[in-house]
């Protein structure tokens, strides 16, 4: 069949959404609680399902669609680099890795840049950063501390520092010396590090936590302790950062800004495309010498050259992402006031929870029902993470969509 480019692929079978399911029960590591939802295209905001169902997205692929589907900018990148060069390798240079390191840079304000394919596995770059880093002190300087409810990812050196006991259970034992502290306690913070602290990380708003902000004295105190202890201040930025909040990092939020050693980033970089990215201070990037740390696909061609040009359109994102946000804030508000089961509306930017008292799982459900998207993390917190291009007008489109979602619950409960 002809696609959307306008030639003719080889193999490109018509499956029914049956045959989809099928094909991944049988196949498929059954890893995934996936929902029944089969997806075929997107445009825009919009996801379209096989039967051609069309569902406003809220999600955005767990925050990586920052510029929802389709955009014309990206296509066309993508169009024009596929067309020259997908992998070199790290053995030669191309054009697009020191450009985007400099727009990351100077965005940022920390000094280099490492490009890798994920989260965790940024994170398992900056921990081997920062075990280096002590080590170069002390043989006794590896320990680590992170907070409670965090995420940081399922490798195992950032499995270890997730502060959730169901996601590390059943891979114990983990890595050794790292200590967990409630979030926002100063005074747990303080009696947990050490001369033998190597780094303290922390996501500036916990996401699948159940979007949490980390207050900033807690943060500033972070900061005082590892200068203090000459440990390195580790923020994880994978699902806050690179534009969420409205600013290039939700670090940047506070005033004067608290700069950490490292940040590490992911979800949003390349609009789809698997990136992700340590930044970091010159000081923390001394503790990884040539030959110490590598990536195979890292940093390639196609996904720089595609972040470079979202890096251009994000900066003149920024101030909508704050104001759409601001909005849904304000209109999730207002559904607040209507239904009891609601206890609060978290979040900044594009990064919104609503804390509940009741579980949100079916309210998934009969938001897809509805044509909505979003999840539900922490049992009782309803997630969004919308694409940037979000216009009040699918804000309200989505807040009507869940005032029936909420309709339907208290109606179950009424007829229990």
């Amino acid at each position: 069949m002809d696609n959307a480019l306008g030639f003719e692929l080889q193999s490109d079978p018509i499956l029914s959404a049956d045959e989809v399911i099928g094909l991944e029960k049988q196949y498929l590591l059954q890893n995934y609680a996936r929902y029944p939802l089969v997806l075929d295209r997107g445009k825009g905001c919009y996801l379209y399902d096989k039967a051609g169902k069309r569902y406003l997205d809220l999600i955005s692929g767990i925050g990586v669609n920052s510029l929802g589907y389709a955009h014309p900018r990206i296509t066309k990148v993508i169009q024009k680099q596929a067309a020259l060069l997908l992998h070199t390798s790290n053995l030669y240079y191309h054009e697009y890795q020191g450009r985007l390191a400099q727009k990351l840079s100077e965005a940022s304000g920390l000094q280099r840049v490492f490009f890798c394919n994920s989260g965790a596995e940024a994170m398992e770059g900056a921990l081997k950063m920062a075990r280096s880093h002590g080590r170069k002190i002390s043989p006794d300087k590896f320990e680590l501390i992170a907070l409670e409810d965090s995420f940081h990812g399922r490798t195992f050196g950032a499995l270890s520092i997730t502060g959730q006991p169901k996601y590390r259970n059943d891979f114990e034992p983990l890595l050794p010396g790292v200590k967990f502290v409630p979030r926002n306690s100063e005074r747990a913070l303080e009696a947990a590090f050490s001369d033998n602290t190597a780094a303290f990380i922390v996501e500036v708003i916990q996401g699948e936590g159940g979007i949490k902000p980390v207050c900033e004295r807690m943060l500033k105190k972070a900061r005082a302790l590892c200068d203090k202890h000459n440990a390195l201040l580790i923020f994880d930025e994978i699902q806050c950062g690179v534009g969420r909040t409205g600013t290039y990092f939700a670090y940047q939020l506070f005033d004067p800004i608290i700069l950490p050693d490292i940040t590490v980033l992911a979800k949003p970089i390349s609009c789809g495309l698997p990136m992700g990215a340590i930044l970091a201070s010159d000081k923390a990037a001394a503790a990884i010498a040539p030959g110490m740390h590598g990536t195979t696909y890292g940093g390639g061609p196609l996904t720089t050259r595609v972040a470079v040009e979202f890096m251009d359109i994000l900066a003149e994102l920024l101030p909508s992402i704050t104001s759409t946000g601001s909005y849904f804030r304000m209109r999730l508000t207002e559904l607040a006031r209507k239904f009891d089961f609601i206890q609060e509306i978290r979040g900044v930017g594009l990064m919104i929870g609503i804390q509940m008292s009741v579980p949100g799982k079916q309210m998934v459900l009969d938001g897809i029902e509805e044509g909505l998207l979003f999840n539900c993390t922490h049992d009782t917190v309803l997630r969004f993470l919308p694409p940037y291009i979000l216009s009040e007008e699918e804000v309200d489109r989505a807040v009507e969509g869940l005032e029936r979602v909420f309709t339907k619950h208290v109606n179950r409960q009424q007829n229990l």
